[in-house]
């Protein structure tokens, strides 16, 4: 079955840090470029980040750059987003995404019409 599965989210304190993992099952997930969504309540989705397969280039939002790192570990078939300094504005559902043979990373990427998506999970960000 192909899927992605984003798992780590849960409540955290502002200030605090989580990491997310979205992991592949039936394809390789080395082999596509990778990017973290955000739907936060009563907004529109937000692209995060983007990582191209091979990790040679990567693109933030501002909103996050700094703060966000993503990251890979081809072995477990899985990407990561470590998030630190965390705001209660990060609240929302993350959803990660994968795209094959994409070669260089464009303004529009968050509009890109990517192949699988994960079924998210919930950040919320509260004291």
């Amino acid at each position: 079955q192909v899927q992605l599965v984003e798992s780590g989210g849960g409540l955290a304190q502002p200030g605090g840090s989580l990491r997310l993992s979205c992991t592949a099952s039936g394809f390789t997930l080395a082999d596509y470029a990778v990017a973290w969504f955000r739907r936060a309540p009563g907004k529109e989705r937000e692209g995060l980040v983007l990582t191209i397969s091979g990790d040679t280039k990567t693109a933030y939002a501002d909103s996050v750059k700094g703060r966000f790192t993503i990251s890979r570990d081809s072995a477990k078939n899985t990407a990561y987003l470590q998030m630190n300094s965390l705001k209660p504005e990060d609240t929302g559902a993350y959803y990660c995404a994968a795209l094959m043979y994409v070669e260089t990373i464009t303004p529009l990427w968050e509009h890109w019409q990517y192949d699988y998506w994960g079924q998210g999970t919930q950040v919320t960000i509260s004291s």
